[in-house]
């Protein structure tokens, strides 16, 4: 029986609940500000625009850019290691939420949170893909990937009786001055430093062994992280491009005058300076980051940023997260505006039922994928198309409805269709790599979920709701992404196939150094 053959042991379905739970706690932490949206918005004089935001940009900036060095850490260091100092990092900054006083000690708080959820994933991909076979990994990501979904319901359910509760007994504030949302931030924030304290007791795999291909971390990891933090945090991107020569030099501002432009333009028609801002230094980073990957490490550059079929699966499920972050952050100041519902039912009546949703979608995902997978070449990327196609008659029909009952069934509905996407999604893109390029290749992966979805979809909800007076018709508009995430599908399944079957002739092709 080869490796790839065995079954995964109990050990790995141990630490995979382990996983789950830090997942669960990643989107508790990271959804929670949904219920609170109103209040904040009262409390804080903020717009619905700058609500998406800090839902949105705030975070999903830092997300992405420090995903793509503490990914390529996760490559060379010790993942249950560096893990546990992520969620112990975003679960501090969630307490700190607590405390802010206006939108911008709170946007500096996301912030935080942003830079220690980036440990998550990466890591958790690449320990996932050490201690199951390639045949079970759809299904292993698909069960990881659930933290999410039960992870934003419960966020709903927890924050709307905290803050119940809390106005309740302290109606003018209580110890400190705070008011219901602030400690709704804290009660969510504190337990993760107990979880972080379990994560350390897991067991560190052997890269690569079970697929035949141990591979060793690298010698000097964190030498490596700071050259990445180098090559993609600006203005030191230009030190990292000077050094790699005029050439690089030149190309580094050519990118950063055509992104600038763009960005400042958006900026200025749309009035929403750090909005733009924020995101206009995301994508120019990674453009930096890119460029230096093409010089440094030619074998990673072509088996991601250089394969069509891996960058379509990025944009298909960017495409997805668009629409399905909007609906998981909208869906509950939506009801309480126009429904009139308290925010104790509301984590009964949307976030219990989003959990179930979203776990039941991906975990079917993750399945489907996997049965697909066995009959056809590209059977786990297809499973993308429910996910783009589904939420279009869902949510024209959802957020048009003066029917709170219909309403809530299609909340769960979208939930299933949009979440169904991700464990096929994240187990496609992993088996287009090498071993040693899994960390890196899953922060490559996620930017597309937070500089194109979370960065983007809720903001332009939330600002054309502020500019129409209609927040429905704000959700809405965000279904405009499907089409080119159909387009970036039907790409990855004409492509994947052949991408998958020559990864090592492409890598050596590149310069990867591997056994005949």
């Amino acid at each position: 029986m080869t490796e790839a053959e065995k079954p995964a042991g109990n050990y790995g379905w141990y630490a995979l609940g382990v996983l789950v739970l830090v997942y669960m706690l990643n989107f508790i932490d990271r959804q929670i500000l949904s219920i609170l949206a109103n209040d904040i918005k009262a409390d804080l004089g903020l717009s619905d625009a700058d609500l998406g935001f800090l839902y949105g940009t705030a975070f999903a900036i830092f997300y992405a850019l420090f995903g793509v060095p503490l990914g390529r850490l996760a490559d060379g260091w010790h993942r249950v290691r560096l893990l546990s100092l992520g969620l112990s990092l975003w679960s501090l900054m969630t307490t700190l939420s607590g405390f802010a006083r206006n939108g911008t000690t709170l946007a500096l708080a996301r912030i935080g949170v942003g830079v220690g959820e980036a440990t998550a994933t990466p890591c958790a991909y690449s320990l996932i893909a050490d201690w199951f076979p390639a045949r079970m990994r759809g299904t292993a990501l698909g069960i990881y990937s659930a933290g999410l979904f039960i992870g934003s319901g419960l966020s709903l359910l927890i924050g709307g009786a905290i803050v119940e509760a809390w106005n309740g007994a302290y109606p003018q504030g209580g110890p400190m001055g705070l008011v219901g949302w602030q400690a709704a931030f804290i009660g969510v924030g504190l337990p993760g430093v107990v979880l972080a304290l379990w994560v350390l007791t897991l067991r560190e795999p052997v890269r690569g062994a079970i697929d035949g291909i141990p591979t060793q971390g690298d010698p000097h990891p964190w030498r490596v992280f700071m050259e990445q933090l180098v090559q993609l945090i600006p203005p030191l991107t230009l030190i990292d491009a000077t050094r790699r020569g005029p050439k690089a030099l030149a190309i580094n501002l050519a990118g950063a005058a055509v992104i600038g432009g763009i960005f400042w333009l958006l900026a200025y028609l749309t009035a929403s300076p750090a909005q733009f801002l924020f995101l206009g230094l995301g994508y120019y980073a990674v453009f930096s980051w890119a460029c230096a990957l093409y010089d440094r490490d030619r074998p990673l550059f072509a088996l991601t940023w250089g394969s069509p079929a891996f960058m379509g699966i990025v944009i298909a499920y960017g495409a997805d997260c668009f629409v399905g972050y909007t609906v998981s952050y909208w869906a509950a100041p939506y009801a309480e505006r126009v429904f009139d519902v308290d925010k104790a039912s509301l984590g009964l009546l949307i976030g219990a039922p989003a959990a179930l949703g979203g776990f039941l979608g991906v975990v079917f995902g993750g399945r489907l994928a996997d049965m697909l997978q066995a009959r056809f070449p590209a059977g786990r990327i297809m499973v993308l198309a429910i996910a783009l196609i589904m939420p279009v008659p869902i949510m024209l029909v959802g957020y048009s409805t003066g029917n709170p009952t219909l309403f809530y069934i299609l909340a769960f509905a979208v939930q299933f269709v949009t979440a169904s996407a991700l464990g096929a999604a994240g187990a496609a893109s992993q088996s287009l790599v090498l071993p040693r390029m899994r960390g890196t290749a899953t922060g490559i992966f996620f930017l597309g979920t937070t500089l194109c979805g979370l960065g983007l979809g809720p903001f332009m909800a939330g600002f054309v709701s502020e500019t129409t007076g209609d927040l429905a018709f704000g959700v809405k508009s965000t279904l405009i992404s499907a089409p080119f995430g159909l387009v970036a599908l039907a790409i990855a399944i004409r492509t994947a196939p052949r991408a998958a079957a020559t990864i090592m002739e492409r890598a050596r092709a590149a310069g990867e150094k591997l056994a005949a």
